[in-house]
């Protein structure tokens, strides 16, 4: 058990360092997640009216989004060097069907569970717990399109799956930590929200952050106005450091095994 512990915590020291240095060579990254923000607050805007046509409308708009962020990404975590501005315009488009297709597979089965259980009593409680699971089990999915690049929408849940079997203790662990101070509702609210995409939400993926802030803020005595200022600052930065740090864990756990690490950890 100490050389599981010793060679976790050396995999999340190993994972934050490379996070902070991806960060600041990566600071475009930033800049492209506000952009990303409006473009996605403005799109809401027009399809909300729209009824089922803004659906599909806001549903492109966020596979565009999350598609151009897990191409940029991958820039950041798999390569050393500096992002440009070119690097945006690049990302454009960029895992824009991976997205789409990966989030209608899970959608689309969602909405008929959730229209035959309108009736039931229980239904609501059956629905959150199937959204928790998915949430669980498809939670890397990210990371696998931009890293494995299978192709294969269903090869992807697929590795998703094996992926969190395997490594779920590490996997999560980061995220317990971090909401823990929230309590389990919390958890669940996210856990309920991400199951529909499989954390493939660009809006959700702000929620996090800023809800982390905002506690945080409030907890030093920030005034409403002054904490709500630092929290706007402040979330694309959360954004940022969160998926590179999963990226950069994603990557140290899918290219070794936890006997690998372990021996690894030995060694230093």
């Amino acid at each position: 058990m100490s050389e599981f512990v010793r060679a976790t915590l050396l995999l999340y020291r190993q994972a934050l360092q490379a996070t902070g240095s991806s960060l600041i060579r990566n600071w475009i990254l930033i800049i492209a997640v506000i952009a990303l923000t409006i473009f996605m607050f403005l799109i809401t805007g027009v399809a909300r009216p729209l009824g089922m046509l803004g659906g599909f409308l806001l549903g492109a708009a966020n596979a565009f989004a999350v598609g151009a962020l897990l191409g940029l990404l991958e820039q950041a975590v798999m390569s050393t060097r500096r992002m440009t501005w070119e690097d945006l315009w690049q990302a454009a488009g960029q895992y824009f069907w991976d997205v789409l297709t990966i989030g209608f597979i899970v959608l689309l089965p969602l909405q008929f569970l959730e229209l035959g259980m309108q009736n039931n009593p229980y239904g609501p409680m059956i629905v959150s717990a199937i959204f928790f699971l998915l949430f669980l089990l498809l939670n890397p999915v990210p990371e696998i399109i931009y890293q494995s690049r299978l192709g294969s929408p269903l090869d992807s849940l697929k590795e998703s799956y094996e992926f969190v079997l395997e490594n779920w203790i590490e996997w999560f662990l980061p995220l317990a930590f971090v909401l823990a101070p929230f309590g389990l509702s919390f958890f669940f609210g996210i856990s309920s929200q991400g199951g529909r995409l499989s954390g493939l939400d660009f809006l959700q993926l702000l929620q996090l952050p800023l809800a982390i802030l905002s506690q945080l803020f409030q907890f030093f005595g920030f005034s409403s106005s002054l904490a709500t200022v630092m929290v706007l600052l402040f979330t694309p930065i959360g954004v940022v450091a969160m998926m590179l740090f999963r990226g950069f864990l994603f990557k140290a756990l899918h290219g070794s095994s936890r006997r690998q690490r372990q021996f690894r950890a030995r060694s230093l």
